[in-house]
């Protein structure tokens, strides 16, 4: 039983290394030979934890070649543009200045309905609005409205925008994030002064960040009833 466990953990280990080493993708981004992969994978590492008659080796080896051949199958695709198109596809114009292009809609399956949820994502409710439609090879719809019916962006309204920076974090749930202090150039007198102005300590902080233009934010923690 305990010799069970202990493969489980193993190929629950391995399998978390071998999505990590195919990138950070949730499914629905996959592209369609990451998700086989995925989905593969999966299921050899089912077989080895079902069956502890199976060597623990014999189920390893096949999850490793498929992750080889993944890797050597990525690399290649960057490489070689034929194998991209082949393997990812490429993406697809479904409205093209202003024109539904329905042989486009067929091709790939998309109905008029989903289309519209689409497009209900990206917040347009008008199709008529929608200049070019593409679907992408990971499935997401890119949207571009007609210039006019574009929101106006700050440039547009002759204002001056603010520059934006990156908060860091450095009290994460009551710990202090040291290695986060060089980052941000603050110190551990600057978190203490910090907290003090907010009658708080770092053990009752559940977050304080800052960004380069020295803005902090602070929020307390909750008391667990």
């Amino acid at each position: 039983m305990i010799l069970s466990y202990v493969r489980t953990v193993i190929l629950y280990l391995v399998l978390i290394c071998v999505i990590r080493l195919m990138g950070k993708r949730q499914i629905g981004e996959m592209e369609p030979a990451e998700f086989v992969v995925t989905m593969l994978v999966a299921n050899l590492a089912a077989i080895p934890m079902q069956d502890s008659g199976i060597p623990l080796l014999s189920g390893l080896v096949p999850i490793l070649t498929v992750l080889a051949v993944e890797l050597v199958l990525s690399w290649l695709v960057l490489k070689c543009g034929l194998l991209r198109r082949f393997f990812c596809g490429k993406p697809i114009l479904l409205i093209d200045n202003g024109k539904l292009l329905q042989g486009n809609l067929r091709m790939t399956r998309v109905t008029l309905d989903e289309l519209a949820g689409k497009l209900r994502e990206k917040d347009v409710l008008d199709i008529s609005q929608v200049q070019y439609a593409i679907l992408e090879t990971d499935g997401n719809l890119s949207v571009f409205l007609y210039p006019k019916f574009t929101p106006a962006s700050a440039k547009d309204a002759g204002l001056q925008a603010s520059d934006q920076f990156l908060p860091i974090v450095l009290v994460d749930d009551g710990k202090l994030i040291r290695q986060n202090l060089q980052k941000s150039g603050k110190s551990e007198q600057w978190v203490k002064d910090t907290l003090d102005a907010h009658q708080a300590e770092v053990k009752t902080t559940m977050l304080l960040t800052v960004d380069a233009a020295g803005k902090h934010h602070w929020i307390g923690r909750e008391e667990v009833m």
